[in-house]
């Protein structure tokens, strides 16, 4: 195991202090939780968008609807960086990490030294090969992707979603409320299928239907269909029914994320699916990763995880903020139960645990139906995640089952 470094010159004399790269929920939880516990070193925090830190749920929810304006989205006012004495570097990517020197290379040619560093870049959407420079072709993780989407949604386009994870459902759902006609396509069997299941993805893909969005399942996108640079619509391999093309005003590419480790090329850290940091989230030479970066080894689950949930990143930050106060010998190893949440046409679907791949579903009170109740999912034989929709309290039950990752026994339950 790496060894951890606590930083050096708390009292910030003769210091370069602490750097945040990412100006992110993760790099937020960081530096406040520093400054909070009494970390009174210089404390600087990097982001590659011009905005402050902002909160990225509310992006294909809230922001996208038109419900909230961009401003509402922001983690804290930006006066609280100057009372916390957080100096901000926003607008300016990173570029280089030279570890052997512990300096960050930035895109203006600066460079920025450090004694901790800490990793928070996040990831970033997924594209579709021959999508880039096309008109009217999107993606839906910043303020910026939402803003521009929310603009072409206004004036009521033919939309195909390319994708059935959270970012598609939840954006055919606020596509739908500007009577826009909508077709999503996934290559599974409804969307969400891998996540909840395929009793509770029948039930959810219902709900879509009701609200007039076309599903599209068990096929994979091919390519664009464009003119004069503009889509005009996508092909798709058909599924079992053969090659066939969906025309569009409008396509929302919402296939997964990247982790924004390439500027790291190079400086020696642990690279793979994220930043590979140890159970305390240390990826070694004074550099710690953090949020949806960063990959660690679960003690619970025994496998390397790498977890893209807005929870998960503000605990993530606030575990590393106290590891480099603790110093190396008291570093604490970081556990979660990991939290996610979706909104779609008013109905809520709430996660907890690791609910996306192989493993049965099985429904412990309510009804999916009727769009009230809660699930477990199992794996080998043990919880790994608990589902909810309208239910919250009945869920929180499950909870501690998920953490102990406990022998599914469903005789045992209360609820």
């Amino acid at each position: 195991m790496a060894q951890a470094a606590s930083v050096t010159g708390a009292s910030g004399t003769g210091s370069a202090g602490v750097v945040v790269v990412g100006a992110s929920a993760a790099g937020t939880a960081t530096v406040e939780t520093l400054r909070r516990s009494g970390y009174d070193g210089p404390l600087t925090l990097i982001g590659d968008e011009p905005h402050p830190p902002y909160d990225r749920p509310p992006v294909s929810k809230q922001l996208l609807s038109g419900e909230w304006e961009a401003e509402r989205l922001l983690l804290r006012p930006a006066e609280e960086y100057t009372e916390l004495d957080v100096r901000l570097r926003l607008g300016v990517p990173a570029r280089a990490l030279d570890t052997g020197a512990h300096r960050v290379r930035l895109a203006d040619g600066t460079e920025v030294p450090y004694d901790s560093l800490v990793v928070a870049t996040g990831a970033r959407a997924r594209s579709l090969p021959g999508t880039a420079g096309v008109s009217g072709v999107h993606v839906l993780r910043t303020v910026d992707d939402a803003l521009a989407l929310r603009a072409a949604l206004a004036d009521r386009p033919r939309l195909v979603i390319v994708g059935g994870g959270f970012v598609g459902a939840e954006a055919a759902s606020v596509a739908r409320s500007f009577d826009c006609e909508v077709t999503l396509i996934t290559t599974g069997e409804a969307p969400l299928s891998d996540v909840v299941g395929p009793v509770l993805a029948d039930a959810l893909a219902e709900v879509h239907r009701e609200h007039g969005v076309r599903l599209v399942t068990g096929t994979r996108v091919t390519g664009l269909l464009t003119e004069d640079g503009r889509v005009t619509g996508v092909r798709t391999d058909g599924g079992p029914a053969g090659g066939a093309s969906v025309p569009a005003d409008v396509v929302l590419v919402g296939i997964g994320a990247l982790p924004n480790t390439e500027w790291l090329a190079g400086s020696g850290l642990p690279l793979g699916d994220g930043v590979e940091c140890d159970s305390r989230l240390y990826a070694g030479h004074d550099v710690w990763a953090a949020g949806d970066v960063a990959s660690w080894p679960d003690a619970v689950s025994g496998t390397r995880l790498r977890i893209e949930h807005r929870t998960n990143a503000a605990e993530q930050g606030r575990a590393v903020a106290a590891n480099i106060l603790a110093g190396p010998g008291a570093a604490a190893d970081f556990r979660t139960v990991p939290y996610v949440w979706s909104d779609q046409y008013g109905l809520r679907l709430q996660v907890f645990g690791l609910a996306r791949g192989a493993g049965e579903t099985q429904v412990v009170d309510g009804d999916p139906t009727q769009r009230k109740f809660t699930a477990v999912r199992v794996r080998d034989g043990r919880v790994v995640a608990a589902l909810g929709m309208g239910m919250f309290r009945q869920l929180r039950t499950l909870r501690e089952l998920v953490a102990t990752h406990a022998p599914w026994q469903p005789e045992s339950l209360t609820c």
